[in-house]
């Protein structure tokens, strides 16, 4: 008889999964998907092989079920970000920088491609999930569209090319230099979508750095002692 953690059945079932959850993302941290199987899952998490399929029938449906968690939590986390926000400029400007900062809230290793290592169906599925944060970024392109703001576009490919600009950005471990980086990001996707330099305008680098910056000069070079942070969403890498 497995052991019962909280003081209900249904409090047990929602710290069991959430075990499963903490330990698969802990595992994902230093192996890969396929290597990994239901008895080391049970075993990080510390609840016995079998009662792992009372809750899931493979791994693949563990990780659906545990992307889908994820995504809920962040698509909250967004929307919280966009309420009480009028202009989709300033709303387009949450956006990526919450994309930015991904990393902070998708309990995943960075870099890390999932659609590669699951099967067809259950890539599929994981695109679906990823529509969920792509419909955000939709309805807020659509306001921008019809207030004039950005001229009309086809917005899958609008979609696609923000999304694309963001995955897998290293940013910069200090925290005025990832503040700078950040804005320059988003006065880009900004202005490539066809918002006017009046509201997108390049971040001022005196500023930020303390100093002006020439043209060739790049202030994101790696040097010794400042290490590099990188955000991306494990299931829009491969979308």
């Amino acid at each position: 008889m497995p052991r019962i953690i909280g003081d209900t059945l249904e409090e047990h079932r929602k710290k069991t999964r959430q075990q499963l959850f903490d330990a698969l993302s802990r595992l994902l941290q230093t192996s890969t998907f396929e290597s990994l199987t239901m008895a080391k899952i049970a075993q990080e998490a510390g609840v016995g092989r079998t009662a792992v399929y009372n809750h899931f029938q493979d791994k693949e449906a563990l990780l659906l079920a545990f992307i889908a968690y994820e995504t809920g939590q962040y698509s909250e986390r967004l929307n919280h970000a966009l309420a009480g926000v009028s202009s989709p400029i300033k709303m387009l400007r949450i956006y990526i920088r919450e994309q930015l900062t991904l990393g902070s809230s998708y309990h995943l290793a960075p870099g890390l491609d999932l659609r590669r290592q699951v099967s067809n169906e259950t890539s599929s599925e994981l695109r679906l999930h990823a529509q969920i944060v792509e419909n955000i970024l939709r309805q807020i392109l659509r306001k921008a569209i019809n207030e004039g703001t950005l001229p009309p576009q086809n917005l899958p490919i609008a979609i696609s090319m923000v999304n694309a600009s963001l995955a897998g950005r290293s940013l910069p471990k200090d925290p005025i230099h990832r503040e700078y980086l950040i804005h320059c990001i988003q006065a880009y996707v900004l202005r490539s979508l066809g918002a006017s330099h009046t509201l997108a305008p390049l971040p001022n680098a005196k500023r930020f750095l303390g100093r002006r910056l020439d043209l060739d000069d790049n202030p994101f070079a790696s040097r010794e002692g400042e290490g590099m942070v990188i955000s991306a969403c494990p299931i829009h890498r491969a979308s």
